[in-house]
């Protein structure tokens, strides 16, 4: 097993389709399946309970666009859930890392671009202050972080669609270990939300 370093959490966030997709097979950007399930309440609260620990925001390039060009929009939005503007709150007045070889500048307050393999870049933010490091739904980063043994916290939400194909976060080959389940929930629609804790 590897040793944990630093006192921070890697905490990872991610949705599946039953069928254990991410994405969509023929338009993995389109994440309209999706939407249903994302605004039930267990979704909502399962989001919550990351962010409210996390200091820092830790995303790749094709995430961090979709994310902060949607969520400041929420804030101030009429009849707008006050967990998604708790969200929206959150990623903006947090430290964001977005990683990406082909940012130039950044467009986004708090955020630094760093062109490093994810897990160097993840040691290092380790070795900083106190608070989670939360990775949103950034597939590139959590497979990474996965076969490097360096998630501390695996967050899942189930959504009970099958994709029929697509691609998959748990890919053949990542090291063997165990989990512990630290939460679980049910909500409308079949979603279920999950977290899991590396057992080390």
């Amino acid at each position: 097993m590897t040793a944990q370093t630093g006192g921070r959490r890697v905490v990872t966030n991610m949705s599946l389709s039953l069928d254990g997709h991410y994405a969509a097979p023929d338009d993995p950007l389109d994440m309209g399946w999706v939407m249903p399930y994302a605004v039930t309440d267990v979704a909502r609260d399962h989001l919550t309970s990351l962010w409210e620990s996390a200091t820092t925001a830790l995303l790749g390039r094709v995430n961090a666009e979709g994310f902060l060009g949607f969520w400041p929009t929420v804030i101030g939005m009429e009849a707008a859930d006050p967990r998604d503007e708790g969200f929206a709150k959150w990623l903006v007045n947090t430290d964001k890392v977005v990683l990406s070889s082909t940012l130039g500048e950044v467009p986004w307050e708090r955020t630094t671009i760093i062109d490093k393999p994810t897990v160097e870049v993840v040691a290092d933010l380790k070795a900083t202050e106190s608070g989670d490091i939360l990775v949103l739904s950034s597939a590139s980063v959590i497979k990474a972080l996965l076969a490097a043994e360096m998630v501390d916290r695996l967050a899942i939400t189930i959504f009970p669609v099958f994709l029929g194909g697509g691609p998959r976060l748990f890919d053949d080959g990542l090291p063997a270990g165990r989990w512990a389940l630290v939460s679980q929930a049910t909500g409308e629609h079949g979603t279920l939300a999950l977290v899991y804790d590396r057992v080390r």
